[in-house]
């Protein structure tokens, strides 16, 4: 069997890279402290546990996967030594897990963890669990953040996992705010267009992967193959039986019901990963739940959006940086050398290194770039930079846009491009979300590229010569290197 939720744990703890923390409250002091601590560096992986007002054993994660060795244990990628080879690692195995998917269509069995207790009608309630409040300022309880909220379309039958934000109203009812667009939002509204309710099943603890495939963009309904795919065999499921639906056997804790038509509360205001309460409290569907199942002391999975980075953002940048750069590709965009979404900006601030081959590559690339799916979407800003500039350094991608680059010559807009609910720059309330791009070409002129003044560069030779002789001395805190 596959790796749990538990057993990746302890490979983390062996590593050194989990703290258990006893006490906290859930009521804000889990989601400040997991908001300081993504920050700092070294950053662990946090198991709360002896949460305020609920007994020991009933416990929450956070800061699961927000550093690079943790993602790259959670999704079976090799050891990478910089954020540019983790996006060259995600490129390869995306290609792969989507080449080898159909190999592993999930595994239906009668019996798993997640059937150690059961709860049944009047006897469900969700504050059994100890859902935090992650933001001061939330409207409520999430127990939904680093979730999996599984669908089925009522045409073809295709089962559907994704990340949506789910709000606890009371001890048998959540919210279900999914974005306009989002496959699990038109499953609903498809139910709803037939008078009936939509079944839906929603898991809050597993095994990073689940949450992770959750929030890809995959062909339609292969979110439990594409799962197997990263994980080298099939996904467990357990068929609920109120239901139907597919659920993982090996869950924490997976909570059913029915989202009924015309049945709304209002849900929200949340903290989001803008970092902004951008989308304020709006009447929302819901779902009843019938039923709850968990493991014995079971665990939340939480990825609290807040503002970058967070919880989920290494892996959403890495994603998207593969996928976009797989995207350049195959458009024929040739000679790209990185990409990345930057973590600053989160989807917002997209750089792309070229080496430019003709006049007009770096414009290509970027107008490119702004409108393929990965960065269309609430994307804003999209720079182009030369082959010697580092994309995952903010530090080379300012210098180059501040020697390279005329605003009057290399600055174009799009105007009417794809938005989202929680675009900070859009005044609420509209029925129409549009936002604008920037594209920046902070490449050198290719007209006069070889006349451009040279760099102030260190060579190979001598970083290799000075580290040897001084290394050790000019160590910085953590170990790590100037250069």
């Amino acid at each position: 069997m596959a790796d749990d939720l538990r057993a990746w744990l302890a490979k983390v703890e062996a590593k050194g890279e989990l703290k258990r923390i006893d006490g906290a409250d859930w009521n804000i002091e889990i989601g400040a402290i997991s908001m300081l601590h993504s920050r700092s560096e070294p950053c662990f992986a946090l198991l709360f546990d002896n949460i305020k007002d609920y007994p020991r054993g009933h416990r929450v994660l956070t800061c699961s996967v927000t550093n690079r060795r943790r993602l790259e244990l959670a999704l079976n990628l090799p050891e990478t030594n910089s954020n540019l080879e983790l996006v060259k690692a995600t490129r390869e195995k995306l290609a792969a897990w989507e080449a080898t998917m159909h190999e592993f269509p999930y595994e239906e069995v009668t019996s798993g963890p997640i059937l150690e207790n059961v709860r049944s009608g009047k006897d469900v309630n969700l504050f059994e669990l100890p859902i935090p409040k992650w933001h001061e300022e939330d409207g409520g309880r999430y127990i939904g953040t680093g979730d999996a909220i599984i669908t089925r379309d009522p045409e073809t039958g295709e089962v559907n996992l994704g990340t949506y934000r789910i709000m606890a109203h009371d001890e048998r009812t959540t919210g279900l705010y999914i974005s306009p667009g989002k496959h699990g939002r038109m499953h609903y509204e498809k139910y709803h267009a037939l008078g009936k309710p939509c079944p839906v099943a929603m898991s809050f603890g597993h095994h990073p992967i689940i949450n992770r495939v959750a929030s890809l963009e995959v062909p339609p309904g292969s979110e439990y193959q594409f799962a197997g795919a990263m994980q080298g065999e099939p996904v467990r499921v357990i068929k609920e039986e109120i239901t139907g639906l597919p659920i993982p056997a090996d869950s924490e804790i997976v909570a059913v019901g029915w989202c009924p038509p015309d049945k709304t509360k209002v849900e929200g205001p949340f903290g989001e990963w803008t970092g902004y309460y951008a989308s304020k409290e709006r009447e929302a569907p819901i779902v009843q739940v019938e039923r709850i199942y968990f493991r014995n002391n079971p665990i939340i999975l939480g990825a609290p959006p807040m503002r970058p980075p967070s919880d989920s953002t290494l892996f959403m940048i890495a994603k998207g940086s593969a996928l976009l750069w797989n995207a350049l590709v195959k458009s024929n965009v040739p000679d790209v050398r990185g990409v990345w979404m930057s973590e600053v900006g989160y989807q917002q601030f997209v750089v792309v290194s070229i080496k430019q081959r003709y006049p007009g590559h770096a414009r290509q690339a970027a107008f490119i770039a702004s409108q393929n799916r990965p960065a269309a979407y609430h994307g804003r800003y999209v720079m182009v930079v030369d082959e010697d500039i580092d994309p995952t350094n903010i530090e080379d991608v300012m210098w180059a846009l501040s020697t390279r680059s005329d605003p009057e010559k290399d600055i174009d807009i799009i105007r009417r491009a794809w938005s989202t609910p929680l675009d900070t720059m859009i005044r609420k309330p509209t029925n129409a979300y549009f936002s604008s791009r920037a594209i920046i070409d902070a490449c050198k002129p290719y007209e006069w590229i070889d006349e451009f003044p040279a760099s102030i560069r260190t060579s190979d030779e001598w970083k290799t010569r000075v580290n040897d002789k001084w290394g050790d001395v000019l160590s910085l805190k953590g170990g790590r290197r100037v250069w």
